[in-house]
């Protein structure tokens, strides 16, 4: 399911009017092209489960051979934190903006096969898998960036003071994987990652995806032009939805977070309601286009296991998914970027680690990007 795109160097930028404080004023960047689709692979898993039943074995071994894995625990080795076995269970999703391929021409640039990672958030499934909570990662975020292994086995040097998502576009999956368990302390069970090609075909292939605009969206940038009221977005503008940052908001990335958190509450009611079960075509299509897609960690890199992951989601609905993004600040040296407010931040990896509600007190008070409520899946 996440967002955005490195701004060039050298480009300015407004900054917030009271940096640090909820609901900092307007900040102005390039448009960015996030995009998130959450629980993709319940998609697939439906779609396997039912042909399965027909005995057209075919069929499975098309889908099985789709799916695209990184073997992460190969790469990362035993440097990693402990895993909690609490019943719980934490997946790292990132969006990723491959410029290859059917990408360059969504993406614009240069088809020089580069990737970066624009849309990042754990997802955490509590024990007895009924509900979930998401963190988004913003990819402004300012860090330090660990030491590590890709998957080819070249080794990448530490870094400080970087953009968080620059360890994806440094060191693929598995560094994004190495850094997420150094900011946050918590094990990343699994990992998928979804293109927003296949994004864009997935929504079309689900018949659109229902939101509900309190405002009049209108973006240029992002080829998005909603005005407030119910709609029954495509593909194309379900993009443009979770890309916009200057037609709602106060035009940071923070803002566009929020658009794409309801966003994916609202995909996760498609979900559950579109009538795939009654069009064996429509079916395969989904899952044929769903593995195309993602590319999983290892364990999830079979359609067995991914039936099995989707299975312990199915119960997982919108009314019981919290979203929140990292607590973060507006940094003081350069306000179109972020910090992490470490004792918030906290009180969120501590509730994961331990399976408990991420406190209200979390949040309150940090960064906002003023989108909150614009978009519902209503």
């Amino acid at each position: 399911m996440s967002a955005e795109s490195t701004p060039e160097p050298g480009i300015p930028e407004a900054g917030p009017k009271v940096p640090g404080r909820e609901g900092g004023g307007r900040r102005r960047r390039p448009p960015g092209r996030g995009r998130k689709a959450l629980l993709v692979t319940a998609w697939t898993a439906a779609g396997v489960l039912v042909l399965g039943g027909t005995g057209l074995g075919y069929l499975y071994f098309k889908l099985n051979g789709n799916i695209k894995s990184v073997d992460i625990n190969q790469a990362l080795g035993g440097d990693r934190p402990t895993k909690v076995d609490n019943g719980s269970e934490n997946i790292l999703v990132l969006g990723s903006d491959s410029r290859s391929g059917g990408n360059r021409k969504l993406g614009g640039g240069t088809d020089d096969g580069s990737a970066r990672s624009d849309t990042a958030m754990i997802v955490h499934v509590y024990k007895g898998h009924k509900k979930a909570a998401v963190v988004s990662i913003p990819r402004d975020t300012l860090i330090d960036r660990p030491s590590c292994t890709d998957a080819d086995g070249g080794r990448h040097a530490a870094a400080t003071g970087v953009m968080f998502n620059s360890a994806y576009s440094t060191g693929g999956a598995t560094c994004a994987v190495r850094t997420v368990e150094s900011l946050t302390g918590v094990r990343m069970d699994h990992y998928l990652e979804v293109d927003f090609s296949g994004f864009e075909k997935l929504v079309d292939e689900l018949g659109g995806v229902t939101v509900t605009t309190t405002k009049d969206i209108d973006d240029p940038q992002s080829h998005l032009d909603l005005k407030a009221g119910r709609h029954s977005l495509d593909g194309e503008q379900a993009l443009g939805l979770v890309r916009t940052r200057h037609g709602v908001g106060d035009g940071s990335d923070l803002g566009r977070i929020q658009l794409q958190q309801a966003f994916v509450k609202a995909l996760i009611d498609q979900v559950g309601h579109v009538g795939v079960l009654s069009s064996p075509r429509k079916l395969f299509d989904l899952a044929d286009t769903a593995t195309r897609t993602v590319t999983t960690d290892s364990d999830l890199g079979s359609v067995n296991s991914l039936v099995d992951f989707a299975n312990g989601l199915k119960s997982i609905g919108s009314g019981n998914t919290r979203m929140v993004t990292m607590p973060v600040e507006y940094d003081p040296s350069n306000p179109n970027r972020v910090i992490v407010a470490e004792s918030k931040a906290k009180q969120v990896w501590t509730a994961l680690k331990k399976d408990r509600p991420i406190p209200a007190s979390a949040t309150k008070g940090t960064a906002t990007g003023e989108a909150k409520g614009v978009v519902t899946s209503s």
